[in-house]
């Protein structure tokens, strides 16, 4: 039947043909048609999601006046270690490569303008999936999923983060994109599975917090029982890229792994709480890394970055293996001997995102690169080991002048909206309270849908205050899961309380 369907919508096509219909004498094309009727249909779909269109044609004009107001795009530190792997592709040592991925796709056009943009289309697009999964899957109204949205879409750091030649947004627009899949289908088939799979290898690949971002997919796959085919197909596609990408990195540095780093961002976690006095069985190597606790540098980067930090009497290079496996355990010993102090410090970084106020930290030239200014800096002129300055990665990758140029009126705009529209971390941590709120009601089913996007978004700001220290910038990814499980507990709400009216008025 199939086929004689085939053979009938042939001849039709071939009829059609003979008599002019495809030529334009009678009528427009169906294309044509289409195309002119485009802009009526996306009024008509404006107009049923007015409060949503107002919110997101709000903030893409704020990320228009950040692009013009501090072109090319602006930088980070480390936005010159993911420039140099995108001009000659190596495995980085210190962070997956999947970002500078991402810049080696779009450096033939070398364009800095360009990856800002994309950046803030990912930004926009991480709102349209809240509204889109709070609107069409879990039933909030317009309003509702709108203002859940909105932190996402009107939020000056966010934006600003999205203006930097950075790994967070791309990160967080992986995340969210397979939250959203997941939120979408209740029983995903392969296609979908295949898909979240990919997207979490990715997101993997850009961050090593990928992993615990797949460990928490996978779990709640497993308590929904969305079935053990699709559980299989998205560790499968997550793992063989990842495999493929640790195998290339044990060409090059001689392990199979995503960094060469761990045990030294680790260190910088022990260093604020490490007394050697409390722990046993340290070798001669890592007694090199003893501190008086009177004598300690201020912030746990210090002991990674800083010049006096103690790493500097391992001899090997920066980030050797042996300066790597020297902190390593010697930061496991600390955690193992002093869990109360290591418990402690971790508590003190994780409330630091639940604070109304934004005080500096970890330092002021941190702080400031999180911020527009109205300086502009010149490019980093640090060495990158082979010759090139931090600097030249920018100006080689562009092809042109990289410098960041501070235009007025566009960046005064952008930065007297920074001072007052951000999401204050009080209001993060509400987020946080309506989802597990949600959750618990759900605990029969294990706290429902909420249950993914509320433990992804608790785990991405835990896990840096456990492995290395609070920063500002690994806040913003876990907003949008955030806004997921509140939105999803409130719908699930008002869902239940329509239910109990309903029964109650059917019993009358």
């Amino acid at each position: 039947m199939r086929d004689g369907a085939v053979e009938q919508a042939a001849g039709a096509a071939e009829s059609a043909h003979e008599n002019g219909a495809g030529d334009d004498v009678d009528g427009p094309r169906p294309g044509a048609s289409r195309l002119r009727d485009l802009p009526g249909e996306l009024r008509a779909l404006a107009g049923r999601h007015r409060v949503f269109t107002v919110i997101l044609v709000m903030g893409a004009l704020l990320r228009a006046t950040a692009m013009l107001g501090y072109p090319p795009i602006m930088y980070f530190n480390d936005s010159f270690d993911y420039l140099h792997v995108a001009n000659d592709p190596y495995p980085h040592p210190l962070r997956p490569d999947g970002y500078s991925f991402l810049l080696v796709i779009l450096r033939p056009f070398h364009s800095f303008v360009l990856v800002a943009a994309v950046q803030h289309l990912m930004g926009l697009a991480m709102g349209l999936m809240v509204y889109a999964t709070l609107r069409r899957r879990m039933g909030l109204p317009g309003w509702g999923a709108a203002l859940a949205a909105a932190p996402v879409l009107l939020d000056a750091y966010q934006i600003q983060l999205e203006q930097l030649v950075l790994s967070d947004t791309l990160f967080a627009f992986l995340v969210v994109s397979a939250a959203t899949l997941l939120l979408w289908h209740d029983r995903p088939g392969w296609r979908v599975a295949l898909a979240v799979g990919l997207l979490l290898a990715a997101a993997w690949l850009t961050r090593t917090l990928g992993l615990p971002v797949l460990v928490g997919v996978l779990v709640f796959m497993v308590v929904r029982r969305t079935g053990w085919r699709a559980v299989a197909v998205v560790l499968v596609a997550a793992a063989v890229p990842t495999a493929a990408y640790m195998t290339w990195f044990s060409q090059t540095h001689g392990k199979f792994a995503m960094t060469a780093g761990d045990g030294v961002f680790l260190f910088a976690r022990a260093y604020k709480f490490a007394d050697c006095h409390k722990i046993p069985n340290l070798t001669v190597d890592e007694t090199l890394l003893c501190v008086q606790p009177g004598h300690k540098l201020p912030y746990s980067q210090d002991g990674i970055w800083n010049r006096r930090s103690p790493l500097k009497r391992v001899t090997d290079l920066r980030f050797g293996p042996r300066q790597n496996e020297i902190a390593g355990g010697f930061s496991r010993k600390a955690i193992k001997a002093q869990p109360g102090d290591y418990l402690k410090v971790v508590a003190l970084d994780f409330a630091r995102t639940f604070r109304w106020d934004r005080p500096v930290f970890p330092d002021e030239k941190t702080y400031r690169m999180y911020e527009f200014d109205r300086t502009e800096l010149p490019l980093a002129s640090w060495d990158m080991g082979d010759g090139t300055r931090a600097g030249d990665a920018a100006l080689r990758y562009e092809a042109g002048p990289a410098r960041t140029r501070v235009v007025e009126p566009f960046a005064g705009i952008v930065r007297g909206y920074q001072s007052l529209a951000h999401l204050p971390g009080v209001l993060l941590g509400g987020l946080l309270l309506v989802g597990l709120a949600g959750m618990v009601r759900m605990w029969r089913r294990f706290g429902g849908a909420a249950f993914l996007p509320w433990s992804l978004a608790t785990g991405l700001l835990l896990a840096p205050a456990a492995t290395v220290e609070f920063d500002y910038r690994y806040v913003l990814p876990a907003v949008p899961l955030a806004c997921l499980a509140a939105g999803i507990a409130v719908g699930q709400y008002a869902l239940s309380r329509r239910n109990r009216s309903t029964s109650a008025r059917s019993s009358l």
